[in-house]
Protein backbone atom coordinates (compact mmCIF):
# COMPACT_ATOMS: atom_id res chain seq x y z
CA UNK A 1 0.00 0.00 0.00
CA UNK A 2 1.20 3.60 -0.71
CA UNK A 3 1.58 5.94 1.97
CA UNK A 4 1.08 5.53 5.63
CA UNK A 5 -0.65 2.11 6.51
CA UNK A 6 -4.47 2.53 7.40
CA UNK A 7 -5.06 2.26 11.25
CA UNK A 8 -6.98 -1.17 12.51
CA UNK A 9 -9.26 1.63 13.96
CA UNK A 10 -10.71 3.29 11.10
CA UNK A 11 -10.78 -0.04 9.01
CA UNK A 12 -13.08 -1.34 11.65
CA UNK A 13 -14.61 2.30 11.95
CA UNK A 14 -15.66 1.97 8.17
CA UNK A 15 -16.59 -1.82 8.35
CA UNK A 16 -19.10 -1.15 11.50
CA UNK A 17 -20.52 1.45 9.14
CA UNK A 18 -21.15 -1.12 6.12
CA UNK A 19 -22.21 -3.73 8.40
CA UNK A 20 -24.42 -0.55 9.79
CA UNK A 21 -25.98 -0.41 6.31
CA UNK A 22 -26.23 -3.68 5.55
CA UNK A 23 -28.53 -3.98 8.30
CA UNK A 24 -31.14 -1.11 7.94
CA UNK A 25 -30.68 -0.01 4.39
CA UNK A 26 -29.60 3.84 4.83
CA UNK A 27 -27.33 4.48 2.03
CA UNK A 28 -23.25 4.85 2.46
CA UNK A 29 -21.89 8.84 1.50
CA UNK A 30 -19.57 9.52 0.43
CA UNK A 31 -18.30 6.34 -1.18
CA UNK A 32 -15.45 5.24 0.55
CA UNK A 33 -13.02 6.43 -2.30
CA UNK A 34 -13.57 10.08 -1.45
CA UNK A 35 -12.36 9.99 1.50
CA UNK A 36 -8.87 10.22 2.24
CA UNK A 37 -6.79 7.08 2.66
CA UNK A 38 -8.96 4.57 1.06
CA UNK A 39 -7.75 2.75 -1.69
CA UNK A 40 -7.91 -1.03 -3.18
CA UNK A 41 -5.63 -2.29 -0.24
CA UNK A 42 -7.49 -0.51 2.31
CA UNK A 43 -10.95 -1.84 0.93
CA UNK A 44 -9.42 -5.31 1.34
CA UNK A 45 -8.88 -4.73 4.98
CA UNK A 46 -12.08 -4.12 5.53
CA UNK A 47 -13.51 -7.02 3.24
CA UNK A 48 -11.84 -9.19 5.50
CA UNK A 49 -12.72 -7.98 8.92
CA UNK A 50 -16.32 -7.82 7.41
CA UNK A 51 -15.23 -11.49 6.49
CA UNK A 52 -14.21 -11.99 10.59
CA UNK A 53 -17.49 -10.12 11.85
CA UNK A 54 -19.82 -12.22 9.92
CA UNK A 55 -18.01 -15.89 10.34
CA UNK A 56 -17.81 -14.59 14.05
CA UNK A 57 -21.96 -14.45 13.68
CA UNK A 58 -22.17 -17.92 12.24
CA UNK A 59 -22.08 -17.04 9.00
CA UNK A 60 -20.01 -18.92 7.37
CA UNK A 61 -18.30 -17.98 3.84
CA UNK A 62 -19.22 -20.07 0.74
CA UNK A 63 -17.01 -18.69 -1.45
CA UNK A 64 -16.10 -15.76 -3.85
CA UNK A 65 -17.91 -13.50 -6.17
CA UNK A 66 -16.32 -11.81 -9.30
CA UNK A 67 -16.57 -8.09 -10.13
CA UNK A 68 -15.19 -6.48 -13.13
CA UNK A 69 -15.30 -8.91 -15.24
CA UNK A 70 -14.91 -6.91 -18.65
CA UNK A 71 -11.28 -6.33 -19.16
CA UNK A 72 -11.80 -3.16 -21.45
CA UNK A 73 -12.56 -1.59 -18.42
CA UNK A 74 -9.19 -2.45 -16.30
CA UNK A 75 -7.58 0.33 -17.76
CA UNK A 76 -9.98 3.05 -17.30
CA UNK A 77 -10.56 2.17 -14.09
CA UNK A 78 -6.65 1.85 -13.37
CA UNK A 79 -7.48 -2.11 -12.61
CA UNK A 80 -4.72 -4.92 -13.17
CA UNK A 81 -6.95 -7.57 -12.83
CA UNK A 82 -10.84 -8.26 -11.69
CA UNK A 83 -12.04 -7.70 -7.88
CA UNK A 84 -13.79 -10.18 -5.83
CA UNK A 85 -15.45 -10.67 -2.82
CA UNK A 86 -16.67 -12.95 -0.71
CA UNK A 87 -20.53 -14.89 -0.31
CA UNK A 88 -21.99 -17.08 2.39
CA UNK A 89 -23.84 -20.04 3.51
CA UNK A 90 -26.91 -17.90 4.18
CA UNK A 91 -26.71 -15.65 1.09
CA UNK A 92 -26.39 -18.81 -1.19
CA UNK A 93 -29.36 -20.74 -2.28
CA UNK A 94 -30.18 -23.76 -4.34
CA UNK A 95 -33.17 -23.67 -6.96
CA UNK A 96 -35.41 -26.90 -6.38
CA UNK A 97 -36.15 -28.08 -10.10
CA UNK A 98 -34.65 -24.99 -11.52
CA UNK A 99 -37.55 -22.58 -9.67
CA UNK A 100 -36.88 -20.11 -6.42
CA UNK A 101 -38.83 -17.93 -4.55
CA UNK A 102 -36.63 -15.65 -3.07
CA UNK A 103 -37.22 -12.95 -0.14
CA UNK A 104 -35.17 -10.23 0.50
CA UNK A 105 -35.49 -8.42 3.93
CA UNK A 106 -33.72 -4.99 2.47
CA UNK A 107 -34.90 -3.75 -0.39
CA UNK A 108 -33.10 -1.05 -1.32
CA UNK A 109 -31.96 -0.49 -4.95
CA UNK A 110 -31.61 -4.08 -6.37
CA UNK A 111 -30.13 -5.38 -9.08
CA UNK A 112 -30.20 -8.89 -10.61
CA UNK A 113 -27.39 -10.37 -13.07
CA UNK A 114 -27.41 -13.89 -14.59
CA UNK A 115 -23.78 -15.63 -14.03
CA UNK A 116 -22.08 -18.86 -14.40
CA UNK A 117 -21.54 -20.61 -11.14
CA UNK A 118 -19.19 -23.10 -10.35
CA UNK A 119 -18.39 -25.51 -7.72
CA UNK A 120 -14.74 -26.56 -7.10
CA UNK A 121 -13.62 -30.51 -6.18
CA UNK A 122 -10.22 -29.20 -6.24
CA UNK A 123 -7.38 -25.73 -5.42
CA UNK A 124 -6.47 -24.74 -9.30
CA UNK A 125 -2.84 -25.22 -10.34
CA UNK A 126 -0.86 -21.99 -10.13
CA UNK A 127 -1.14 -20.39 -13.31
CA UNK A 128 -4.26 -22.27 -14.69
CA UNK A 129 -5.87 -21.56 -17.93
CA UNK A 130 -9.67 -22.04 -18.93
CA UNK A 131 -9.10 -26.12 -19.31
CA UNK A 132 -7.22 -26.48 -16.00
CA UNK A 133 -10.04 -24.12 -14.33
CA UNK A 134 -12.64 -26.78 -15.64
CA UNK A 135 -10.47 -30.09 -14.09
CA UNK A 136 -10.62 -28.73 -10.58
CA UNK A 137 -14.19 -28.01 -11.20
CA UNK A 138 -16.60 -30.61 -10.13
CA UNK A 139 -20.33 -28.69 -11.39
CA UNK A 140 -21.49 -25.59 -12.79
CA UNK A 141 -24.98 -23.91 -12.90
CA UNK A 142 -26.56 -21.37 -14.11
CA UNK A 143 -27.39 -18.88 -11.65
CA UNK A 144 -29.13 -15.80 -10.86
CA UNK A 145 -27.49 -12.63 -8.47
CA UNK A 146 -28.76 -10.18 -6.68
CA UNK A 147 -26.77 -7.26 -5.98
CA UNK A 148 -27.71 -3.96 -3.76
CA UNK A 149 -25.61 -0.63 -4.19
CA UNK A 150 -25.21 1.23 -0.81
CA UNK A 151 -23.95 4.01 -2.57
CA UNK A 152 -26.10 6.87 -4.11
CA UNK A 153 -27.12 6.45 -7.52
CA UNK A 154 -25.37 3.50 -7.95
CA UNK A 155 -22.07 5.84 -7.99
CA UNK A 156 -18.66 3.85 -6.89
CA UNK A 157 -15.47 2.51 -7.82
CA UNK A 158 -13.84 -0.74 -7.35
CA UNK A 159 -12.50 -0.19 -4.24
CA UNK A 160 -16.03 0.76 -2.85
CA UNK A 161 -17.41 -2.71 -4.58
CA UNK A 162 -14.76 -4.66 -2.96
CA UNK A 163 -15.54 -2.72 1.02
CA UNK A 164 -19.00 -3.21 0.44
CA UNK A 165 -19.74 -7.27 0.07
CA UNK A 166 -18.85 -6.88 -3.00
CA UNK A 167 -22.19 -5.65 -3.73
CA UNK A 168 -24.05 -8.54 -2.73
CA UNK A 169 -27.12 -9.73 -1.18
CA UNK A 170 -27.91 -13.24 -2.45
CA UNK A 171 -27.08 -16.02 -5.27
CA UNK A 172 -29.58 -18.58 -6.84
CA UNK A 173 -28.06 -21.63 -7.90
CA UNK A 174 -29.79 -23.34 -10.72
CA UNK A 175 -29.61 -27.06 -11.47
CA UNK A 176 -25.52 -27.84 -10.66
CA UNK A 177 -24.06 -30.24 -13.75
CA UNK A 178 -21.29 -32.02 -13.23
CA UNK A 179 -17.94 -31.50 -14.97
CA UNK A 180 -16.81 -34.74 -16.08
CA UNK A 181 -12.77 -34.67 -17.63
CA UNK A 182 -14.00 -36.20 -20.96
CA UNK A 183 -16.10 -33.00 -21.58
CA UNK A 184 -14.11 -30.54 -20.36
CA UNK A 185 -12.65 -29.58 -23.24
CA UNK A 186 -16.22 -29.28 -25.08
CA UNK A 187 -17.17 -27.13 -22.36
CA UNK A 188 -14.10 -25.30 -22.51
CA UNK A 189 -15.21 -24.47 -26.25
CA UNK A 190 -19.09 -24.10 -25.23
CA UNK A 191 -18.67 -21.82 -22.04
CA UNK A 192 -16.61 -19.01 -24.67
CA UNK A 193 -20.03 -19.19 -27.16
CA UNK A 194 -23.19 -19.85 -25.22
CA UNK A 195 -25.58 -17.30 -25.36
CA UNK A 196 -28.26 -16.56 -22.07
CA UNK A 197 -31.80 -15.19 -22.64
CA UNK A 198 -33.45 -12.68 -19.86
CA UNK A 199 -36.95 -11.85 -19.26
CA UNK A 200 -38.93 -10.41 -16.86
CA UNK A 201 -42.03 -10.42 -16.03
CA UNK A 202 -42.56 -12.54 -19.60
CA UNK A 203 -40.77 -9.67 -21.50
CA UNK A 204 -37.70 -10.06 -23.25
CA UNK A 205 -35.22 -8.23 -21.14
CA UNK A 206 -31.57 -8.77 -22.70
CA UNK A 207 -29.30 -11.29 -24.61
CA UNK A 208 -26.16 -12.43 -22.98
CA UNK A 209 -22.72 -14.46 -24.10
CA UNK A 210 -20.40 -16.28 -22.25
CA UNK A 211 -17.61 -14.08 -23.81
CA UNK A 212 -18.89 -11.41 -21.57
CA UNK A 213 -17.26 -12.71 -18.65
CA UNK A 214 -13.72 -12.14 -19.26
CA UNK A 215 -14.43 -13.90 -22.63
CA UNK A 216 -15.13 -17.05 -20.89
CA UNK A 217 -16.15 -18.05 -17.42
CA UNK A 218 -13.88 -20.80 -17.21
CA UNK A 219 -11.43 -17.78 -17.79
CA UNK A 220 -12.80 -15.46 -15.71
CA UNK A 221 -12.22 -18.66 -12.88
CA UNK A 222 -8.56 -19.08 -13.86
CA UNK A 223 -8.19 -15.26 -13.70
CA UNK A 224 -9.98 -14.94 -10.19
CA UNK A 225 -7.50 -17.81 -9.00
CA UNK A 226 -4.79 -16.24 -10.28
CA UNK A 227 -5.86 -12.57 -8.60
CA UNK A 228 -5.86 -14.13 -5.15
CA UNK A 229 -2.91 -16.09 -4.68
CA UNK A 230 -0.97 -12.96 -6.34
CA UNK A 231 -2.86 -10.80 -3.62
CA UNK A 232 -3.19 -13.34 -0.87
CA UNK A 233 -0.80 -16.78 -1.12
CA UNK A 234 -2.62 -18.22 2.31
CA UNK A 235 -5.67 -17.65 1.30
CA UNK A 236 -6.33 -19.33 -2.34
CA UNK A 237 -9.43 -21.03 -3.45
CA UNK A 238 -9.87 -24.41 -2.26
CA UNK A 239 -12.26 -27.63 -2.65
CA UNK A 240 -15.66 -26.68 -1.88
CA UNK A 241 -15.72 -23.31 -2.39
CA UNK A 242 -18.55 -21.82 -4.98
CA UNK A 243 -17.59 -19.42 -7.86
CA UNK A 244 -20.10 -17.06 -8.80
CA UNK A 245 -17.73 -15.74 -12.44
CA UNK A 246 -19.06 -12.60 -13.45
CA UNK A 247 -22.91 -11.17 -14.80
CA UNK A 248 -23.47 -12.14 -18.82
CA UNK A 249 -25.55 -8.92 -19.10
CA UNK A 250 -25.84 -5.70 -17.76
CA UNK A 251 -27.44 -6.02 -13.97
CA UNK A 252 -30.82 -5.32 -14.10
CA UNK A 253 -33.24 -3.17 -11.59
CA UNK A 254 -35.45 -5.38 -9.97
CA UNK A 255 -38.03 -5.37 -7.00
CA UNK A 256 -40.01 -7.57 -4.87
CA UNK A 257 -42.66 -9.44 -6.98
CA UNK A 258 -40.66 -9.67 -10.27
CA UNK A 259 -40.34 -12.48 -11.96
CA UNK A 260 -37.30 -13.85 -13.50
CA UNK A 261 -36.46 -16.46 -16.32
CA UNK A 262 -32.59 -17.02 -17.79
CA UNK A 263 -33.03 -19.64 -21.14
CA UNK A 264 -29.33 -20.83 -22.39
CA UNK A 265 -28.38 -21.97 -25.82
CA UNK A 266 -25.28 -23.42 -27.13
CA UNK A 267 -24.36 -25.18 -23.60
CA UNK A 268 -26.26 -27.72 -21.88
CA UNK A 269 -28.10 -25.56 -18.71
CA UNK A 270 -31.77 -25.71 -18.09
CA UNK A 271 -33.95 -23.13 -18.04
CA UNK A 272 -33.68 -20.89 -14.69
CA UNK A 273 -36.37 -18.78 -13.16
CA UNK A 274 -36.64 -16.94 -9.57
CA UNK A 275 -39.48 -14.85 -8.57
CA UNK A 276 -38.45 -11.93 -5.55
CA UNK A 277 -41.05 -11.91 -2.74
Amino acid sequence: MSGQPMSRDQVEAWARELLSSSATGAMVAPPFSQRPGFNLDVAYEIEAKLKQVREADGHRAAGRKVGYANKAMWRVLKLETLVWGHMYEDTVHYAAGNSATLAIDQVRSLKIEPEIVFGLKQALPEGADAAAALAATDWLALGFEIIDCPFPEWKFQPSDFVASFGLHTALVVGERIPVRPELTAKLAEELQRFKVRVSKNGEFVEEGYGKNSLKSPASCLAELSTAITRRFPDEPLIAGEIVSSGTLTAGHPTTTGDFWKAEVEGIDLPTLTLRLT
